[in-house]
This record gives C-alpha cells, structure tokens and sequence, in this order.
C-alpha cells in the first residue's frame, strides 16, 4: 500500500472515493485532537502493514511504547440481497465496468446503489475503531491513522472498499461475467421461472393451509438409518448429514407452528445459529469454512448468537447512535447501580453512540436492535458477548458482575 502523503488534511487521499473514507472518518468524531494527532502518525510511517479483509482493515501501529498497538476498524458488509442490487447495477451500465476496470469508482454507480439502499461506501456511523491502547477515544490517535494510511490505498485501489465491504475483486468480476452470460443462454436452454422469496410462498401457504396429521413418534434413543454412506471424496459424514437432518426437523416444526424467523437469515446467520446449537470443534470448522470468517471472529459471533440470537450478532457487528435521552437514562440508572456496589470508589462510565463501558472493569453494555442490553466483556484488547441481554442495563450489568465474583468456573460460552 502506498505512503501516506506528507502535507494537507486531504491529501491522503486524491480521488473523491478516497476523500469519501476520510470525511466518514472526520465525521465521526468532534475530537479533532485525537485526528490531529492521527494524520501525524500516518505521515510519519507509524502504521505498518496493512491487512484489509471481509469487514475489517487491521494494522500494528507504533504508539509511545516500545510494542506496537493491535489497531483495527470494522465496517458493517453488504448482505446477499444488497450484493445482489449493487452487481445488478454495476452490470446494468457498461461504462462502471470499464471504469472499475481501469481503477476508478464511477459516483453515478455510488448513487444508485445508495438510493437502492445500498451503502458501498462508508458513513460517519459506520466506522468502528478498536485499538489495544489504553486510550478510550473513538477513534483513538491510532485507529485513527490507520484509517488516513488506508486512504491512499483505496485511492489506488476502489476494490479496497469492495473488500471491506466482503467480497473481493475476482468475485465481483466472476458475478458480474455470469450476469452477462447467464446459463440457460449458455446452455441454450430456456430461461427457468424467476420463482419468489421462500418467506413469500410459506406466508400464501399458510394462510389456507390444510389440516395436518401428528407427525409420527420416534423413540428417543433410536437414530434413523441414511438409505446409503456418503461418497468417501465428498467432505460429508454420517454425523453430519444426521445433525442436519435433524436440524431441518426442528426447523420445520417451528416453521408449522407460525415460527418464520428462519426463513429470513442469510446463510451466515444460518451457520452462527447451527454452531451456537452444536458443541462440537468438527462441526465448527465445518460451518466455518463456508463464512469466509477467520476463527476468532467466526467463535465471537456464535458467541453473540448463543447470547442473542440474531439481534446479538447486529449488535456484535454494527453500532449505531440511539435515541440520546435514552442513553442518558440508562447511563443515569447504571451510575446508581455502580455507587451501590462500589460506594465513592465506583469506576466512570463512558458512553460511544450504543455502547456503555465501565472503566477499569473490562466490561462494556450495548444497546441492540431488541432493545436490550448484550453485556460485554475485553479479553485480550478485543469486546467479547459474555451473558443474556436483558431489557435493563443494572439487570444485565450485575448478572455479569455477579458471574465473575462466582467460585464456579466459567466456561468460554457461558
């Protein structure tokens, strides 16, 4: 990636993409100290390598101390709908072909996938900065000259932003290629029915559905035989493709009760869902291959499930600013629970957009989209789920506390 420029607030990056990423940074924060700060260890070359993957771009950063901090900043990745409207797009006019090809973003493309819903490039609300540093500033100087040492990458490179947003540039293209030629044409073969959304057919369906008979019983101990063992070359086990039969069972019963939740996760969503049922390190990996999620990240989401289903894992992944009043009552509720148990000793709390953390303690609240409150616990500089969300701030706050003041060990998920 190339260095960051040595003079202006802009001139980290050039181009209008590029200059896009650094105004979402400024305007994200009134701490023009800390970014101050921020543009002077980027041009002194404090950052070193830059990693950019699905999600997140991660970087060392050379603060004051002898050992570099672990500085990262996460942004929220399109969903397979949103991915859907924006290859649609780009597809749809050859000229943002072309001037992706020769390492420009087109804005008219930028536009209408904004106005589709479809935020390719980041707002002021969407960065999310995380350092190992002891200094609680969001961003702090440090993940704030990662992002200025990024611009000039995403300058050189829009597919940066592509990456970031979670997928990478020989995929776009690959989607982009079959879009032009799909395979009925191909094959030469008619085109298939468009078909609806699953969702869709089992709300019609439901509606008028017809009486159904009890399902058979099965005794409890007996597991039902596969008709034959999977081929050896093909990656499945008999245990697997049992779990996943049983799986779809469950899934199926909730589904005949009313229960469509299901019908709408991704199939990320789906393997977090599977992983925080199964306990198991095999299936694990298994569902984790599929996710493009490196290990750690892929555990802290199953973790967010296990605690909050899928508005954990929202809350695991995207901040966002609240009703401030809100958050002012809650801050004013958690203040009183913390004189309570520690007297004049009670630890300050400091409050970012949805998040509530209690200083020196480790242990932070966020507000999800449910409404409740996912505490969180920092284990090695990174904010990791670490009990049920609770409509209460004190109620989730002190299940925690009282967790950690327990004599019973605790396991990684509980």
């Amino acid at each position: 990636m190339s260095p960051a420029p040595r003079r202006g607030r802009r001139a980290f990056a050039a181009t209008w993409w590029g200059q896009a990423w650094v105004g979402a940074l400024e305007d994200s924060t009134l701490d023009s100290g800390r970014l101050s700060r921020g543009r002077t260890y980027a041009r002194q070359g404090m950052v070193s390598e830059v990693t950019v993957s699905r999600g997140v771009v991660k970087a060392p950063v050379q603060g004051s101390r002898p050992r570099p901090y672990r500085t990262s900043v996460r942004v929220p990745t399109l969903t397979g709908a949103q991915w859907d409207t924006l290859l649609d797009a780009i597809a749809a006019r050859a000229g943002h072909t072309a001037a992706l090809l020769d390492g420009e973003m087109p804005q008219g493309l930028v536009d209408d996938a904004r106005t589709a819903g479809v935020p390719l490039l980041p707002g002021p609300t969407e960065l999310d900065p995380d350092c190992s540093c002891p200094d609680w500033g969001y961003p702090c100087k440090h993940a704030a000259a990662l992002c200025y040492a990024i611009a000039a990458g995403i300058d050189a490179d829009p597919f940066v932003l592509f990456a970031l947003r979670g997928r990478t540039k020989e995929q776009v293209f690959a989607e982009l290629r079959r879009r032009r030629t799909p395979q009925a044409a191909r094959d030469g073969a008619p085109p298939a029915p468009a078909g609806i959304h699953a969702a869709a057919a089992y709300a019609g369906w439901y509606i008028a559905r017809p009486a159904l008979p009890e399902p058979p019983r099965h005794s409890a101990n007996r597991t039902p035989a596969l008709p034959a063992e999977p081929p050896p070359a093909s990656g499945l086990s008999a245990d697997g493709l049992h779990r996943l039969a049983a799986d779809t069972a469950a899934r199926a019963a909730r589904l005949l009760a009313g229960d469509t939740t299901a019908l709408y996760l991704t199939q990320r969503q789906d393997a977090l869902r599977m992983a925080a049922a199964h306990q198991d390190v095999t299936w694990f990996h298994g569902l984790l291959t599929g996710t493009g999620l490196r290990p750690n990240e892929f555990a802290r989401l199953v973790r967010a499930w296990r605690h909050g289903g899928a508005a954990g894992v929202t809350t695991a992944e995207q901040p966002h600013s609240p009703d401030p009043a809100f958050m002012t009552a809650a801050r004013t509720t958690l203040a009183r629970t913390l004189a309570e148990i520690h007297g004049d000793t009670a630890p300050r709390l400091r409050t970012w957009r949805n998040r509530l953390t209690v200083d020196a303690t480790g242990l932070q609240l966020r507000l999800g989209p449910d409404a409740r409150w996912h505490p969180y616990e920092e284990i090695d500089g990174e904010w990791w789920p670490c009990g049920p969300a609770h409509p209460d701030p004190a109620t989730a706050l002190t299940a925690v506390w009282d967790k950690r003041r327990s004599p019973t060990p605790q396991t990684w998920d509980s």
